[in-house]
């Protein structure tokens, strides 16, 4: 597809990295906020399996480190896929990453990819069935976004229910249900459900507010985002009052279930949610490196949420 207007972007010199420029370079190419992400939601949900059955050191570490190999080699599987079909794109929005920079060759990319998928499939496979339909649903959808022709991120509602669907529903349901039912009974417990409900409303926001200051390149190769269709400046605030949601939203959970530790979320949530306003306020929309900015703090934000919320649970079932 060609762009509306065709920008000046000479494709980057050829030049071959050392060791160590390849490695980071691969650590960028792998989005290292959504690895983050991916680590701390199998952590988090192997907190809130483990106090629901008991289960031992060694059965711990072999299940979470299993859960890890699977997920995050889907997770660069994905990311890598959509590098691989945004080079042209990349080159305005993101010059940084490897592709678009010229570190790595499309054939590099494209065999990274593929182990990657492997990896990911066969680990899943052997570790049970839950896990496996985790990694192939996540896979799948990874796919649709971004490989033409379906390429769903062209549209912005679809490609906000591919986030929001893999990183609320998919991964925090499967990999709790993967967990328990290799602890002994596939299970979703209440606090599952409100971490999921939380997770499912908060990526969305993730998935608008990564779209504004990308929307240079979006617009001039079709991709008809929200930020695209809308301004940035609508956008903008349909994310923080959908942030405002999630929170306000945990914070009446944990009052209602007393399996959720309301001393923990109210005051942490009530704070959080504070700055999130204060530092929103200040963010100059015109300013692509502040919005990005922005967008990776909101990302801290999804972080933070993995850490306190298993605190809460644990503190709520101390006498």
């Amino acid at each position: 597809m060609r762009p509306l207007s065709t920008p000046q972007t000479p494709s980057p010199p050829k030049r071959r990295p050392s060791r160590s420029t390849w490695l980071r370079a691969l650590w960028r190419f792998s989005r290292p906020h959504t690895i983050v992400g991916t680590t701390l939601s199998v952590l988090s949900l192997f907190v809130l399996a483990a106090a629901a059955f008991p289960v031992t050191l060694g059965e711990g570490i072999a299940l979470v480190l299993g859960a890890l190999v699977a997920c995050l080699c889907g997770n660069i599987y994905i990311v890598g896929l959509n590098q691989l079909e945004d080079v042209e794109i990349d080159r305005i929005n993101k010059p940084h990453l490897p592709l678009a920079a010229g570190i790595f060759s499309r054939r590099q990319a494209l065999w990274i990819i593929c182990i990657c998928a492997a990896v990911a499939i066969i680990s899943a496979a052997v570790q049970g069935p839950f896990l496996w339909a985790t990694v192939w649903s996540s896979l799948v959808i990874g796919t649709l976004y971004s490989l033409p022709p379906v390429r769903l991120k062209r549209f912005p509602f679809w490609a906000s229910v591919c986030i929001f669907t893999v990183r609320g529903v998919i991964v925090n349901l499967g990999l709790f249900l993967h967990i328990t039912h290799r602890l002994g009974q596939a299970i979703i417990t209440p606090p599952v459900w409100v971490l999921t409900a939380f997770v499912l409303v908060f990526t969305f926001a993730i998935a608008i507010l990564k779209d504004i200051p990308d929307m240079e390149g979006d617009r001039c190769y079709h991709i008809r985002t929200f930020t695209v269709r809308m301004g940035p400046r609508p956008v903008f605030r349909l994310a923080l009052w959908t942030l405002t949601l999630c929170y306000g939203g945990m914070i009446a959970a944990s009052l209602l279930l007393p399996s959720i530790q309301a001393g923990v979320i109210v005051p942490t949530h009530l704070i959080a949610l504070v700055v999130t306003w204060v530092y929103g306020q200040r963010v100059s929309l015109r300013n692509q490196q502040a919005i990005a900015r922005f967008y990776q703090f909101v990302w801290r934000l999804f972080f933070l949420e993995y850490i306190l919320f298993p605190v809460a649970c644990l503190l709520a079932l101390s006498p």
